[in-house]
């Protein structure tokens, strides 16, 4: 199981103060050398966290993968045509939401979607859909030809039983299997932690886990290196 680890959050504390540090460069680096598999960043169309610069200079710096989250919004399509991330997912994006509510939704919106999704293609970034685990949804992805998917698991990490956790676990292990049998690479993400994550990883088909929030949480109590590790052995 490979693990993405999602740096905006680094950002965002720099941001607080407008200041310099830290600095998602850096972040990155560790990250890289304690074992992530991919650097994840979303550039957002208000730029609250990460910025422009700091997307330059982690294409020139990252060694591993960079993956863009991004929305449809032709200014940040034709920034990340100009970057030339390795892949570039897709995302639903609301200015006031403070995090990603959902996933995308590609059956309602096919000509958009196909639009920034053939833009990307022809300038050689793999693209992915960020989707509820849905069949339709998976349907719609696979017929606009992307090279994957990433399962929204935030249902799952915000249930609050057992039976709706089993419930939500239920539907991911279903929509992972039925997104391999269509040809898709499969991810998952959003919401994960260091309690939620294993019964997560255990699912058949599902290739690499993007986190970010947690790890960066346990960050700031016992180091970022060590974080990354201690995510990477629980997925593994």
């Amino acid at each position: 199981m490979k693990l993405g680890v999602n740096i905006d959050h680094i950002a965002s504390i720099r941001e607080i103060r407008k200041g310099l540090e830290p600095e998602p460069v850096y972040a990155a680096f560790i990250c890289e050398v304690a074992g992530a598999d991919s650097i994840v960043v979303h550039l957002r169309e208000d730029r609250r966290h990460i910025k422009d610069r700091d997307l330059y200079l982690l294409r020139e710096i990252v060694k591993t993968k960079l993956n863009l989250e991004m929305s449809t919004a032709s200014e940040i399509v034709n920034i990340a045509c100009e970057v030339r991330p390795q892949q570039a997912t897709l995302v639903p994006e609301r200015r006031k939401e403070i995090t990603t509510e959902g996933g995308l939704d590609v059956t309602g919106n096919m000509k958009k979607v196909a639009q920034a999704v053939n833009k990307l293609k022809k300038h050689s970034i793999a693209v992915s859909l960020f989707i509820d685990p849905i069949k339709s949804q998976i349907d719609a992805s696979a017929k606009l030809g992307v090279e994957m998917i990433e399962l929204h698991t935030g249902r799952y990490a915000d249930a609050k039983t057992k039976s709706s956790k089993r419930l939500r676990l239920t539907e991911l292990e279903r929509a992972a299997r039925y997104g391999y049998q269509k040809g898709l690479i499969v991810n998952a993400g959003h919401g994960l932690d260091y309690y939620n994550v294993k019964s997560v990883a255990r699912i058949p088909h599902i290739e690499e886990l993007n986190i970010g929030y947690s790890v960066v949480c346990r960050a700031a109590l016992v180091g970022l290196d060590r974080a990354v590790r201690e995510m990477k052995a629980l997925i593994g």
